[in-house]
């Protein structure tokens, strides 16, 4: 997930100062993106230029980008914070085709994926304890402003400069297109249930609210580390999909009162990926004594959180972004050995604008992908 508008908005207008800014690169390297140049969102073709390969760099061949609502939100200028023109794009997948004279990590020919982070300071204590995507200095892939003073072009493009430090190995056994979308949603549900100890025993109830691109991931990463997992929805047709497609054990619809009163204290685990303003107070209801609830959706709008349930039960409530470059590899490695991948769609770049109306209306099944490279095979 990203950043908060106020702090994408503080570090566009003030760039840090950075122990990566030695020197400033020449932007030598031509790109082809797709961008937006104004608050109707609509994306059309857009050359730029991205800098030359440094010497902590690699240069990327991008093959497929995830699709997210986000990119629409700052496509539209939604949270007031977009510069245009914007290139979006955070769930990034390609083939190496340069490296610098530091880099040893990465051979050309190389199957990668980069994610939302695209610098940090490399310095604080957050940076060196592998919590980069909470250094007050990160840099997001797009829409911010890297260390070297240039604009952040994010991955509906055909190629990135990035520094190799967040960039992370795909296995031969994942599908490209579909494990783009693991560098987001993928890696936002599995931080989330990584830091709550989900990881540590088998057999906890957890729930899932929100049946959308991040919510069927967390019933895959839910259920392959040996859990109960229930999907809560408003939507009562999302239930075919939640227990046929996605293999959930359970479903409670939200607007059913008698379906939550008969689940009261029956979960462990909560994470809400619901990005509307909605209250907490039915979902801490449904929470055993020392439950956990994960926020991983962002409300433009305050969350409501009712004292009574929570205090009268121990209850927990976190919050979780994104997550950092080693739990990326982490998870794709896990991702890789139990064939754990993003259901998806792919868009072909001349229908772009179609998708992003698709997704502003939620009319995807789990996740878009665009196809950046134009590849006809999802075996790549």
């Amino acid at each position: 997930m990203p950043l908060s508008p106020s702090v994408l908005k503080a570090l566009i207008a003030t760039p840090a100062i950075s122990p990566m800014a030695k020197s400033t690169p020449k932007l030598t390297k031509t790109a082809l993106g797709w961008a937006a140049h104004d608050s109707s969102g609509k994306l059309t073709p857009f050359i730029f230029k991205r800098r030359e390969n440094g010497v902590d760099d690699v240069t990327i061949k991008i093959l497929y980008c995830g699709m997210c609502r986000t990119d629409v939100h700052f496509a539209k200028n939604d949270w007031g914070n977009t510069a245009y023109p914007i290139v979006p794009g955070y769930e990034i997948t390609g083939i190496v085709i340069k490296v610098g004279s530091n880099v040893s990590n990465f051979k050309i020919g190389g199957r990668v994926g980069v994610g939302y982070v695209a610098a940090s300071c490399l310095d604080c204590e957050l940076c060196k304890s592998f919590q980069e995507n909470y250094c007050d200095h990160m840099r997001p892939v797009y829409n911010s402003i890297h260390w070297d003073g240039s604009p952040t072009y994010g991955g509906y493009s055909t190629m990135l400069v990035a520094d190799h430090r967040y960039v992370v190995h795909i296995p031969e056994s994942l599908p490209m297109d579909r494990a783009a979308p693991l560098m987001g949603a993928g890696l936002t549900v599995y931080t989330a249930m990584k830091h709550s100890n989900l990881f540590e025993s088998q057999g906890k109830h957890m729930a899932v609210i929100g049946l959308g691109g991040v919510g069927h991931m967390a019933i895959k990463f839910g259920k392959a580390f040996g859990h109960h997992v229930t999907v809560i929805s408003t939507s009562p047709s999302k239930e075919k999909d939640a227990k046929e497609k996605l293999g959930a054990d359970g479903f409670i619809l939200s607007t059913d009162l008698k379906q939550m009163q008969r689940n009261r204290r029956s979960l462990d685990f909560v994470i809400d990926t619901v990005s509307a303003k909605h209250s907490l107070g039915p979902y801490l209801e449904l929470l055993k004594v020392n439950g956990i609830i994960s926020i991983v959706g962002e409300p433009a709008q305050p969350i409501e959180v009712p004292a009574t349930p929570l205090i009268y039960g121990k209850k927990v409530i976190r919050g979780s972004i994104i997550g950092s470059v080693k739990e990326i590899q982490e998870m794709i490695y896990f991702c890789g050995e139990h064939n754990i991948l993003c259901d998806i769609e792919v868009v072909s770049t001349d229908k772009i604008n179609e998708a992003f109306d698709r997704l502003a209306k939620n009319d995807v099944k789990f996740r878009f992908v665009l196809n950046v490279a134009g590849h006809q095979s999802s075996k790549l």
